[in-house]
């Protein structure tokens, strides 16, 4: 199966936008470069050609890139890869809070990006839902909530649920191995494939899914906190909370 796919380039740096185009245009993406925020919207909502993918700077004029992100997240699950020049923590957890899938920081390697990209679209196309014990890409189900894995479709009781690529496959993950408990770095490695990384992603994406599939968010009973470890997704059908949980998220850190 061929991972290649659109990809809209968001750069105001001619020279970023032209190196990055080349790299993913070796990887036989069909790219298109804009430099400013109005023009992603408009290309990014373009209903006869929409990309697959959009790698989005964080640093533009007139718009940034956090409101383009926000705006095209009100309608749309493409896969958003950010840009961030400056580096630090709290622009790479907004850009994931705003909704993007992964970053990249300036500088980079053009083909670390052009991985990370093929990487996105692989999870955003369902290929790396690992299959259930009959190999097969069924339907994963708890209570009222349903993932069609082979659709890549997401439900809560009637309503559609609309999860971004890394959230899909988060759920999936987590929905596979209920009332096992994981470190932020073990689903780092196995929801992510990375092996090096900011964990904090881990928290943002918990967060997010948390405020998509919780009555309360703030006092989660599916995606709960397992104190000084990590996560664990608890099914519907359980009648108390197991020892060594808290209700919300007190591990010290944001998520």
């Amino acid at each position: 199966m061929s991972h290649a796919g659109r990809v809209l380039v968001v750069d105001d740096d001619p020279t970023v936008a032209e190196v990055v185009a080349r790299y993913l245009a070796r990887d036989g993406h069909d790219v298109v470069c804009v430099a400013d925020g109005p023009a992603a919207l408009r290309r990014a909502r373009s209903l006869d050609d929409p990309p697959d993918l959009v790698v989005l700077d964080l640093m533009l004029p007139g718009m940034d890139g956090l409101e383009v992100c926000r705006r095209l997240r009100e309608t749309s699950t493409v896969p958003i890869v950010m840009l961030t020049a400056l580096g630090t923590e709290t622009d790479r957890l907004v850009g994931l809070e705003t909704g993007a899938d992964d970053y990249v920081t300036k500088p980079f390697s053009p083909r670390e990006l052009a991985l990370r990209v093929r990487s996105v679209l692989r999870r955003a196309r369902g290929s790396l839902v690992p299959a259930g014990p009959s190999g097969l890409l069924g339907p994963l189900r708890d209570g009222d909530l349903i993932l069609d894995v082979s659709a890549h479709e997401a439900g809560l009781g009637s309503e559609h649920l609309s999860l971004t690529s890394r959230e899909f496959d988060l759920l999936a993950f987590l929905l596979r191995h209920p009332r096992q408990a994981f470190t932020r770095e073990q689903l780092l490695e196995q929801v992510w494939d990375w092996t090096f990384g900011d964990s904090s992603t881990v928290t943002v994406h918990v967060r997010r899914l948390r405020e998509k599939i919780e009555d309360d968010p703030t006092a989660p009973r599916r995606i709960v906190t397992v104190w000084g470890v990590g996560y664990r997704y608890e099914p519907a059908d359980r009648t108390e909370p197991a020892d060594g949980t808290e209700p919300a998220d007190r591990t010290g850190d944001a998520g």
